[in-house]
């Protein structure tokens, strides 16, 4: 179970440089574009792959924080052991989608890796790289989410989000 979590942070952390870097090739694309009139042919494209790639790569080191975002108005009045059972349901929940996204996202994928597909921008970047991570992020979710389902029953945690009371 730890060397899952790893993997998911290593995710994270990578999916967070992504996100991170996004602001600077925007800012530059918006500094070219109005101040010089120059505007580039690659932030855009790649500011929304960073993006794409840094949100679903970062979904299962969200899930082992514990920062999802989570309503629990309801299932807060409940016994400790009746939250567990909510926790668990989620869990299997978030096993299921994952596990369809997987199949469907991965179909997507193939298709466009045998296929050549591109994006038809002035790039012209293949279209699989902005579908490759849809199966990646959601097989990570997975299986931390099966870690997660797991590890429940020894834990104390009976939410997966953080409380915002």
């Amino acid at each position: 179970m730890r060397v899952i979590s790893q993997i998911s942070t290593c995710a994270g952390l990578l999916g967070a440089g992504l996100l991170a870097i996004t602001g600077p090739f925007l800012t530059y694309e918006v500094v070219a574009r109005y101040f010089f009139t120059k505007p580039t042919i690659w932030a855009a494209e790649i500011s929304q792959l960073c993006l794409i790639w840094g949100c679903l790569l970062s979904m299962a080191w969200v899930l082992t924080l514990r920062h999802h975002i989570t309503v629990n108005a309801l299932t807060g009045l409940l016994p400790t052991s009746f939250q567990k059972v909510c926790v668990g349901i989620a869990l299997v929940v978030i096993i299921a989608f994952s596990s369809v996204i997987v199949i469907w996202g991965w179909d997507i994928f193939y298709e466009s890796w045998v296929r050549g597909r591109t994006t038809g921008s002035l790039l012209d970047l293949p279209t699989w790289v902005a579908e490759l991570p849809v199966p990646l992020g959601f097989l990570l979710l997975a299986v931390q989410a099966c870690a997660e389902l797991v590890t429940l029953r020894k834990e104390s945690t009976v939410s997966l989000g953080a409380s915002h009371e």
